[in-house]
Parts: C-alpha cells; structure tokens; sequence
C-alpha cells in the first residue's frame, strides 16, 4: 500500500528507511533527549557569555556556534549530545566530516529548519547537512 507522500511505503520506526536500528546504539535520538541536549548547551553557552561577554549582543551565537562545530568536529557531537549518549553522524554512520556540523548548526541557529521534521524525526537541518543524530 503506497502512502499519500510520494508512494513510499510507511516505516515501522524512525530510522527505518535510513537503515537504522530501532532502539538502542544506532537509533535515531528521540526529541525528549535532543532538547534536553540543547538546553545543555544553551546552558553552558550562558554561563560563558555571562562571565565573559555579557555586553557584546552577538557573543551568545557566536559561542553557540563555535561549541556545536568544534566539538562536533573534534568529538561528534555539542556538549549535550555527548552529555546524553548522541553524536551526529552521515548517513552510512561514519564520521561527519567538517563542513557538515557548520552547515547543520547555520540552520539550528535559524530555527525553522530544526522545528521541521520528516518521518524518521530528522530536523531539516540534519537533512540539508546529509546527518543524523543517533544514539551511542
């Protein structure tokens, strides 16, 4: 039976057309555990602009930015993912590279894209950047 969204058959679970795992290592992060994972960073993004930068209005997205590239960069994913067992990874489940962390946190910071989600819970941003955010 073809669903109305383009005759794609209906996945079971999220990640399932992906070819991610149910639950578990490899499953998709559901949302209670990705805005508690923000609130996290957000936190810790307060506290540092508090101390240091607390007259600058632009310092608050800036530190934002560099914490979720660096770190995804460097350790694969911001500090609240890594705080609650996610890291963000490509598609086939190999490392994110570079450019796709910048491009994913451009469009997190812009809202909209992260607030939009297709059938297996992926934000747009995770979409236009080609990741996904699963559990560890």
């Amino acid at each position: 039976m073809a669903s109305v969204s383009g005759g794609a058959a209906p996945s079971n679970w999220p990640g399932e057309r992906l070819g991610l795992n149910r639950e578990g290592h490899g499953s998709i992060a559901r949302s209670g555990r990705r805005i508690a994972a923000l609130l996290i960073d957000f936190a810790f993004c307060y506290v540092i602009y508090f101390a240091f930068f607390f007259e600058n209005p632009f310092a608050s997205s800036i530190i934002f930015f560099l914490e979720q590239v660096v770190l995804m960069i460097t350790l694969g994913g911001g500090l609240g993912h890594l705080l609650l067992g996610m890291r963000v990874v490509r598609l086939d489940g190999s490392y994110a590279g570079w450019w796709r962390p910048i491009v994913r946190t451009l469009l997190l910071m812009l809202v909209i894209p992260a607030v939009i989600w297709d059938s297996d819970q992926r934000g747009l941003h995770d979409v236009f950047a080609g990741t996904v955010l699963v559990k560890r």
